[in-house]
Parts: structure tokens; sequence; C-alpha cells
């Protein structure tokens, strides 16, 4: 029985084919449907999805029939990637723009429960479940010796499951880039870089997942300029027990490793320390990038050094307020960055890391690299072109440069 299915990577006629310019459908099963079996017909809707597009998002609900009739019409063809939760299973179907397909099929090793809680009783299921003591959450106080969560620390709870949620999306396709879908193995790990990893709340969570829960073979490396943090980090890694988890005193612009990473990872690198991470990233070919930036006040500088913009400008209005000056700063800087990634070959998304009420710093990016038929054919080259048209007419635009983009231009 389906649990939920994640359709991404539209074909170029999706709005042609379904009526709107779709990016992402999400489809899960109801509450009160997994209790019992339910009739067909439209009253007997078993299924909610979200359907989204670039700036919009719609509800729509499935009976079982209409839902495996769905999942058979564009599962492969209108998405190319379709990624379904069963009870027992999650399979991921990947398609190439040629429309030759490849099912990945990964048992569960825990059954997941055919029903759920409704009304008050329902709670959203966290990756990192609640009341189930977690060792390295219980010493960096985030969890009680029970599995409680500190009150004070659920925030903290919820943005590092809500990145690992991200890491989930991404995990087969990341599987399939990096070794062809053969799978991570002691001898061939799944690579992690967490520069500024900080007190390392996620990069234990991460490790956790990988290992825990997922029990994939990784090699994790935490990278921070503070001594004595790093120094806490290893110590508590090699007292958790955490092997293939190493934490290392450095600077993201001089770091190097002779093994190149999969998967790159920055949570509030302040500033241009983003830049720096991202560059490296992408010269070490890195198959998937997730960053959330902060406090980005470099073009926020440059507009004010550079005073009023000529009236004529359509920026002209949100640069004269400071406040709101700042956030068009902050955006632009991302915007820039999103598109930087994109002409280095990878397919970008700016998402909600977090519910602003807890964190005003709630973007995140998330690239994964493209195949090489993506990046070299002739589309893939126009994409690139279009992107740094793109790219170039925001930053004329508010007369500023860019970190990321003076990095990239550097001839290593």
């Amino acid at each position: 029985m389906t649990l939920s299915i994640v359709f991404s990577k539209p074909a170029k006629n999706v709005a042609e084919i379904l009526g709107r310019p779709y990016i992402r459908i999400r489809i899960w099963r109801k509450a009160d449907a997994a209790l019992s079996a339910v009739p067909s017909g439209r009253g007997g809707a078993a299924y909610d999805a979200e359907l989204f597009t670039e700036k919009q998002s719609f509800r729509k609900s499935f009976t079982e029939e209409e839902l495996s009739a769905f999942k058979q019409e564009h599962a492969g063809k209108t998405f190319r990637t379709v990624t379904e939760r069963t009870e027992d299973a999650e399979i991921t179907i990947l398609a190439n723009r040629h429309g030759e397909m490849r099912t990945f099929s990964r048992p569960l090793g825990k059954s997941v429960p055919s029903g759920f809680a409704s009304g008050a009783d329902r709670k959203k299921k966290y990756i990192i479940e609640e009341n189930v003591p977690v060792p390295f959450l219980v010493r960096l106080g985030v969890m009680t010796k029970e599995g409680k969560v500190v009150a004070q620390k659920y925030d903290k709870f919820r943005q590092i499951n809500r990145f690992l949620e991200y890491i989930a999306d991404i995990l087969d396709e990341l599987t399939v880039l990096a070794t062809d879908g053969r799978g991570f193995s002691p001898d061939r790990p799944l690579r992690i870089i967490d520069f500024g990893c900080g007190k390392s709340y996620l990069t234990f969570a991460v490790h956790h997942y990988l290992t825990a829960i997922r029990h994939i073979d990784v090699d994790i490396t935490g990278l921070d300029l503070k001594a004595d943090v790093i120094a806490g980090c290893q110590k508590l890694a090699e007292e958790s027990g955490c092997t293939n988890l190493r934490f290392q005193v450095g600077d993201i612009a001089a770091y190097s490793d002779e093994a190149k990473p999969d998967l790159v990872i920055t949570l509030h690198a302040c500033d241009t320390a983003t830049d720096y991470a991202l560059n490296w990233a992408v010269r070490q070919g890195a198959a998937a990038i997730l960053s959330v930036p902060c406090c980005q006040h470099e073009i926020n500088a440059q507009l004010q050094e550079n005073g009023r913009l000529p009236d004529a400008s359509p920026f002209a209005s949100l640069a004269r307020h400071g406040i709101i000056r700042e956030r068009l700063a902050a955006l632009a800087t991302d915007a820039v960055r999103a598109e930087i990634l994109e002409q280095a070959g990878y397919r970008v998304q700016v998402l909600e890391f977090i519910d602003m009420s807890h964190t005003p710093k709630n973007l995140l990016i998330r690239a994964v690299k493209k195949r090489d038929e993506g990046r070299t054919c002739a589309d893939g080259q126009k994409a690139a072109a279009r992107s740094k048209e793109r790219e170039d007419a925001l930053l004329s635009a508010l007369g500023a440069g860019q970190e990321l983009d003076r990095l990239m231009k550097i001839v290593p």
C-alpha cells in the first residue's frame, strides 16, 4: 500500500499535460483512510495531495484507483524523479531525457505503521523521534536521558529534523550520482563535508540518521575555525562511538582533501563564508550541496556605499529604507548564488528551511548535480546562458558585485 509519493523534476511540457507548470507533487495517505479500507469513488478519496508551481500550491484528493492511474501515466514520464514509500519499502524511479527509466527499491529496516493517530492525538512524526533517547542529543542538551525534548531546545530539534528531511529527499538520487546506483559501502562510503559546523548539532544528526536509521556507510568531516569547539566535538564523537566522523580546525577557503565530497553542507556560514563553501563544493565536483546562508552583508554594504540608486532603477524604492534594503540585499545574494550554481551544472531549488516564526534565516539552497547529458546538451547550455543573463542583469541593476561570482571567475 502506498503511504506517500513525491513527483519531481518535471518534463518541459508538464503545463500542457497537467494544465499548470507544476514543479513538484506530494501525495500522502489520509490519516483516517489508513485505518480501514476505503471505497472507491470521489467520496472515498484515500489520498490528499499538494501540487506546487514556482509561486503557488494547490490541493487535490485521490481515490486508490485515481492514484494508481496517475502514477502509471506520469511516473518517469511527466516527472523524471518519483519516490514512493510503502509499508515496507522505498521505491525510486529515475528517468533521463530520452525516456529511459531505472527503478530502485530499498527495503525499510522498520515497517511503517499502516495506522495513523487522528484528531488531537495526531503529531508530526520526525525522522529523529521524540521520546527515544539519542546519545548525542542528550549530551548536547537537546534531550533528557528519557528522550524528552527539552522545551528550550525544541526549535533546534525541529531544525535538525527539517534538514534531515531535505537530505532524505535527495538520498536516492545522490546514491545514483555517486555510485551509479550500486550503493555506498565501507570501501566507498558517502563522503560529507560540513563547513562551519560549530557545536555540530547537525553534523552528529546527519551521522546518526545515515548510520543508525538508514544504515549507510559514511565518512563525515566537520570543519570550523574555533579550536576549542572542534576539540569538544571530537571528544563527543569518540565518547559516543561515532565511527568515521571527525572534526578539524580549518578555513573553508583553504581546506583540501584527497577524496572528493559527495555532499557538502553549510548551516549558517556567515556572510561570504557561504560563497567560499559553495565555490569549494563546485570546484570539487560535489554531487549535492545543502546550504543555509546567514548574514548576507556584502550587497547591502555596497548599496549603502554607492548611495541612492537612480530614481529610474526598478530597485530605487526598495533601497531607500534600511530594513527593506537589507532584505533586498539578502534575497539578491541568494538569487545570484542559485543562478551561479545552475550555471555550474546543478539543478537548484531555494526552499523554506524552517518557519519564519522560528528564525529569519529560513532559506535553504539545495543543488543536485545534473548528469553529464543534462549539463552538456544544447538545452542545458541554453539554460546556463539564460541564467548568466539573469544574474548579470540583477547585479547590474543593483550596481553591485557578489563574492561567489568573483570566486567562480578565478582560474584555479
